[in-house]
């Protein structure tokens, strides 16, 4: 019997992404050709979602396969230790080179810095579009250029320069397309002559909801600074032509940095395919959390609303992956980790919480295969968009979340206290969330299943605070 190989693994991973920029999504905004080649020649995940909508947290989710009252990055204001056991820690002790060159958000210097990689180069903090500074190997360094293309080029040639009798680790992270959303020379232009269409509840009024909904400061036509959108508005335009010409300098300023990224991903394809790699090799594409497009009249994301909660998620292998598959299955972000090990042959740890997708990626998912999620956002009322902490719990059918109403241990949290509040959405007959039922007598026995549920997760990953 042939011995394993050990597969490359590409992991690409943007910032603020939303699944439904991107065409294999069916997004009605953009096209994203390169980014659904991996879907089409892969498996595209429709419920993949994070576990706390915020860049750092979840980044700490995916190197450790912890929840983030587990690996000590709760908010933003938290640094990462990069001495706890890690993935690309374990892929290297089992014989695999390993590189991060982009973003890293995890704090820099001390115990801060990336460990386990055999190369790294960062982006301090959120990093800048044009002509960043970047960490490499620790060392501050000026890089000439767009932020997205230098990313890219930065890791093909630590791809082309590798020990090609080793398998490969690459964590291949794009700064784009976060705030401020600076666009590129090359994409500049695109989408100037078109309006973007407007979302279903660009005009949510926020009624019939959590007061959370109504304080939160993220809103396109009141929160928008002139630095995100380039421009001072025309006078004269009335509240509803001011709303929507925020959003129309918004939104096609996201959409043209995410078509560098999509040309970008297309270059790391086009790589493979030169190298005779394809084959060996499993490459996702993911985002770190999702985004409000002007959901809800907003744009950032920190909510479990459904927007901000689900992360785009898709996989080729294709000595694994069956072409054009899809599964509403659910994934996790802490489930990224164990899935890499997973098929790299290497044991998983007992102390990490998520579980290696494979079974579901071979189409042979398990009968116990996890139908709930466990969510956490633990920054309360932070100054720059006042969302509540909340935790919450989501089924296939519904989502029930508890806004506690207080700071908990958390370095960018106000110590602003708020009355707690629920909210319970019925997804099948309320997909964009518009409606809180939770007060509803017919739902009363929902209430009850679904709490249960949910404080069975929360001790189940042993969040006890």
């Amino acid at each position: 019997m042939a011995e394993h190989k050990q597969p490359n693994v590409i992991f690409i991973m943007s910032d603020d992404h939303a699944a439904h920029a991107m065409s294999c999504y069916d997004s009605k905004i953009n096209e994203t050709p390169n980014l659904d080649r991996i879907a089409n020649e892969g498996m595209r995940f429709d419920n993949c979602f994070c576990t706390n909508s915020i860049c750092a947290p979840s980044r700490a989710a995916i190197l450790t396969g912890l929840y983030n009252h587990k690996n000590g990055v709760k908010t933003l204001g938290d640094k990462f230790d990069s001495r706890q056991p890690t993935v690309q820690k374990m892929m290297k002790e089992n014989g695999y080179q390993t590189a991060l060159i982009g973003k890293w958000h995890l704090g820099n210097g001390g115990n801060s810095d990336p460990t386990g990689f055999d190369y790294w180069n960062v982006f301090p903090n959120q990093g800048e579009y044009h002509d960043p500074v970047m960490y490499d190997m620790g060392v501050e360094k000026v890089f000439k250029g767009y932020a997205t293309d230098i990313v890219t080029d930065l890791s093909l040639n630590w791809m082309k320069s590798r020990d090609k009798d080793k398998p490969f680790m690459l964590m291949c992270h794009h700064k784009a397309p976060h705030r401020p959303w600076d666009p590129d020379e090359k994409h500049m232009h695109l989408y100037e002559d078109v309006d973007i269409p407007e979302p279903p509840t660009f005009h949510d009024d926020y009624s019939n909801r959590a007061e959370a909904a109504k304080e939160a400061k993220m809103r396109i036509d009141r929160d928008l600074r002139e630095r995100d959108v380039k421009a001072k508005p025309p006078e004269g335009l009335s509240a509803g032509e001011l709303k929507s010409w925020y959003y129309q300098r918004y939104i096609k300023d996201y959409l043209r940095c995410v078509a560098s990224i999509d040309d970008n991903v297309g270059r790391i394809l086009d790589y493979l395919d030169e190298e005779g790699l394809a084959e060996d090799t499993i490459i996702v594409y993911t985002s770190d959390q999702g985004f409000f497009l002007g959901d809800h009249g907003w744009y950032d994301k920190r909510f479990m609303y459904e927007e901000s909660l689900r992360m785009p998620f898709v996989i080729r292998y294709p000595k694994a992956i069956k072409a054009g598959s899809v599964t509403k299955d659910f994934a996790l972000n802490v489930d990224f980790p164990e899935t890499f090990l997973d098929y790299a042959g290497i044991d998983i740890p007992d102390h990490m919480q998520g579980r290696s997708l494979r079974p579901v990626l071979e189409n042979n998912t398990p009968d116990d295969w996890q139908t709930s999620m466990y969510y956490r956002y633990w920054e309360h009322l932070s100054i720059e968009h006042r969302v509540g902490a909340h935790y919450g719990l989501r089924t296939h059918d519904y989502k029930l979340i508890y806004y506690y109403g207080e700071a908990l241990g958390s370095a960018d949290s106000m110590d602003e206290p708020r009355t707690p509040e629920w909210e319970l959405f019925d997804l099948n007959k309320d997909p964009y969330e518009l409606n809180n039922v939770y007060h509803d007598p017919a739902y009363q026995e929902t209430v009850t299943t679904l709490k249960e549920e949910l404080y069975r997760l929360k001790d189940q990953v042993e969040d006890y605070e």
